[in-house]
């Protein structure tokens, strides 16, 4: 790959995909930050790069914005999938609507836009995907279940693709995020408020909601986003990409106690941060 590279990255607007988009502007490649709230993007539009304006649910957008970058620049060498959002809340009370909207965004879309790209990266005989998952892909927390359901999916899904697409010398990296300083917090506590703060998971989602406000009221309990940043911009660079990328508080010791612990005793570890 060369070392400049022409690269779209999804919900650029705010968060770890803004900090993304700029860092890698800064870096010198070419980057097309997408994103519904385009208004948002124009630091990265002073910084060189360019803005587009996606819903990562509407075909034709994601249709256009291929077929103007491969108009513009000829090629497509680094896509980052990293448009995504939670919705918190008991199974039994969350609409299967929204439970189908998390997914639409958080596994459908990412996969429709990867669809589009992946032809132009075979042409070219070279691309890299990287998926932005999270710990949650790894873990799983109370009344997240379709949140936890969207990235566990992405998790096999990635593996299934880079297996795929090696053939072609084209890489799938997963980034998984721990506890990040983003809008995560925000968007989660009014969907599970909604749902599920006056029925009987009361007392369990507003634990989750005092918490979840403690965690992001505590510098200490996050990471900046320009951890993310970081560790995608070394997926992108690097000769030979890791196949995951692990980074931003909590994630390493939450995964490692899953992994090696066992179901009760993180079932346990995992409601004592909720009492």
């Amino acid at each position: 790959m060369n070392s400049k590279k022409v690269i779209l990255i999804t919900g650029a607007s705010s968060g770890m995909g803004k900090e993304t988009a700029l860092k890698l502007a800064g870096e010198g490649h070419i980057v097309y930050g997408a994103a519904r709230r385009v208004e948002k993007m124009q630091p990265l539009v002073d910084a060189g790069g360019y803005a587009l304006k996606m819903d990562i649910t509407d075909d034709e957008q994601l249709e256009a914005a291929v077929q103007q970058i491969v108009e513009e620049q000829g090629r497509i060498d680094v896509l980052v999938n990293n448009a995504g959002f939670a919705i918190y809340g008991s199974v039994e009370e969350t609409p299967i609507e929204e439970a189908r909207r998390q997914f639409e965004v958080n596994l459908f879309g990412l996969a429709r836009l990867t669809q589009l790209v992946i032809p132009h990266m075979r042409q070219q005989r070279s691309g890299r995907i990287i998926n932005i998952s999270s710990m949650g892909g790894k873990i799983y927390t109370p009344l997240g279940a379709w949140y936890h359901a969207t990235k566990h999916a992405l998790e096999g899904w990635s593996d299934c693709l880079r297996i795929e697409l090696k053939q072609f010398n084209i890489e799938v990296v997963i980034v998984e995020p721990g506890i990040i300083a983003t809008e995560f917090g925000d968007v989660m506590l009014e969907p599970l408020l909604e749902h599920s703060a006056n029925g009987p998971y009361s007392e369990m989602a507003h634990a989750i909601a005092d918490t979840t406000r403690s965690s992001y009221e505590n510098e200490s309990a996050y990471s900046p986003p320009s951890v993310i940043a970081n560790a995608i911009s070394a997926a992108v660079s690097a000769r030979r990409p890791k196949t995951r990328y692990v980074a931003g508080k909590m994630a390493r010791p939450l995964i490692f106690i899953r992994k090696y612990f066992g179901d009760r005793v993180f079932d346990k570890a995992v409601m004592s941060q909720v009492k």
